[in-house]
């Protein structure tokens, strides 16, 4: 009889206890958020859904573009800055300098239009010419002369810098002999990161700086073999070999499309130039028949029409003939 009693009395308790956890309802969508009260704190699905999308390799693909993009975009507008374009042309001028020149180029325009007899006008835009835009195209064709200039004698300094290192050189000397040796602005720049390592400054730090002055892709490649090979060791010299051989043939698909996109580079260059020497040829045989173009209002203003629609044309051409690669 006791242990009756005690077999019912465990059917009783044990029955109470799963009535209350149950809680008189046996429906599966209340079983399954007690089994989730039980196991922690509710999930939720959405998020781990969009969780789940974040971690997809066109997620993360998409995620290190964007990056890489502002990056760029941070680094251009950077690069684009009056007193970056200075330096990247190897001149010695600071920006009040800079602005002077331009100022008293301006000026000089204005007074020799008003001393012709040309209309205020014509005079303020040949003003605007040779103030603004004349100063920057030469600041920006000197920039880019000593960049390209840079970039081709790169792939050699590589070269000695893997010849150095596999006879046993370091590669501080290494920067020393192609700063010694090497043609400007090569040499010089090079010279600059020996002085830069010099004053206690990390190779990254130097290179970085090396980078403000000439913002060339291939120092980039450079920097960032170098900033590897620092953090993960490993042969220098057979990275800097690829990357030789990178810098090589990059070179070489450049001059494939220049010689490609030489047709194209030839008949802009044609178009461009053929209304203005119309207008000399002209000038020189009947100087009458064009001179009422600078002494007349109207033609004066047909001629600022004329060289406005000129520039808009040549920003076009030269936008459909530049590749980047």
């Amino acid at each position: 009889m006791l242990a009756l009693l005690a077999a019912v009395l465990a059917f009783i308790t044990i029955g109470s206890v799963g009535w209350v956890l149950v809680g008189g309802d046996d429906s599966s969508a209340q079983a399954v958020k007690r089994a989730q009260t039980f196991g922690g704190p509710k999930v939720d699905n959405g998020r781990l859904k969009k969780t789940a999308a974040a971690n997809t390799p066109e997620a993360r693909r998409k995620q290190i573009v964007d990056q890489l993009q502002e990056a760029d975009r941070a680094d251009r507008k950077a690069r684009m800055s009056l007193k970056a374009r200075i330096r990247h042309a190897g001149l010695s001028l600071n920006v009040r300098t800079f602005w002077i020149i331009s100022g008293g180029l301006g000026v000089t325009a204005l007074l020799m239009a008003l001393m012709f007899g040309l209309n205020i006008l014509l005079g303020l835009g040949l003003a605007l010419v040779f103030g603004l835009g004349l100063p920057r195209w030469v600041l920006s064709f000197l920039a880019k002369g000593r960049m390209k200039k840079f970039s081709s004698q790169f792939a050699d300094a590589v070269d000695v810098i893997v010849r150095g290192i596999k006879s046993g050189l370091p590669v501080h000397d290494c920067f020393k002999i192609i700063g010694r040796e090497s043609p400007s602005p090569l040499g010089p720049e090079f010279q600059k990161l020996v002085e830069g390592l010099g004053v206690g400054l990390t190779l990254s730090e130097a290179l970085n700086k090396m980078y403000e002055r000439m913002p060339t892709p291939e120092l980039k490649f450079f920097s960032i073999v170098m900033a590897i090979q620092q953090k993960t060791g490993g042969n220098l010299a057979e990275a800097l070999t690829n990357l030789s051989t990178v810098l090589r043939a990059r070179r070489m698909m450049g001059e494939k499309i220049k010689a490609l996109s030489s047709e194209a580079t030839a008949s802009a260059g044609i178009i461009g130039s053929l209304p203005p020497a119309v207008m000399i040829l002209v000038t020189l045989t009947t100087p009458a028949y064009m001179m009422i173009l600078f002494t007349d209002p109207r033609g004066q203003f047909m001629l600022l029409v004329a060289v406005a629609m000129m520039s808009l044309g040549i920003f076009v051409m030269k936008k459909m003939i530049s590749f980047k690669f």
